[in-house]
């Protein structure tokens, strides 16, 4: 190349082989990209309730094993149905299928169970995400308010407040 023209760079795709299982204790050490310590304090006791089969909570995996999306399914929430909540993809990593695969992950643990019904909650100041579960046969059926405790910069928690659209799947 001449000192004076540009590089070029060429866009290049790269494939990743993913797998879903349960998360584990040891992953939260690699998982800062998904929330606060806060937040992970909080996995960690969904992690004990996985444990007794309250809920599964699964991490998206490469070859590296080391998670790029987590996310759980509570089965207490409502009889017969698999709750989807918590769910996130590492930021660099969106829009890349990751979330889908997470999903169905999640909806296959459902089955596994035996129930048909998935439901999830999203903030109504995320359309990106409705529009994932859109895509993904989800379907709006109510709207609820929701809140929870967020751990600020000063290490403070402060509760945060938001309007959430409630969406169903039927699971075949």
């Amino acid at each position: 190349m001449d000192a004076g023209s540009p590089e070029v760079l060429k866009m290049i795709n790269i494939v990743l082989q993913l797998s879903a299982r349960d998360l584990v204790h040891a992953d939260l050490a690699s998982c800062g990209w998904a929330g606060s310590d806060h937040h992970l304090a909080d996995v960690a006791r969904q992690l004990d309730r996985a444990r007794i089969g309250e809920v599964d909570y699964l991490a998206v995996c490469p070859a590296t094993d080391i998670p790029v999306a987590k996310g759980g399914v509570d089965y207490q929430v409502k009889e017969g149905v698999g709750t989807l909540w918590q769910l996130a993809v590492h930021p660099a990593l969106e829009s890349c299928g990751i979330g889908t695969f997470l999903v169905e992950a999640a909806e296959l643990r459902i089955r596994n169970r035996g129930l048909r019904q998935a439901e999830l909650g999203v903030e109504e100041s995320n359309p990106r995400a409705r529009a994932l579960y859109e895509r993904l046969g989800y379907v709006a059926y109510d709207r609820q308010p929701d809140s929870w405790d967020v751990q600020v910069a000063d290490g403070s928690l402060r509760r945060y407040e938001t309007m959430c659209t409630l969406m169903r799947k039927e699971l075949t």
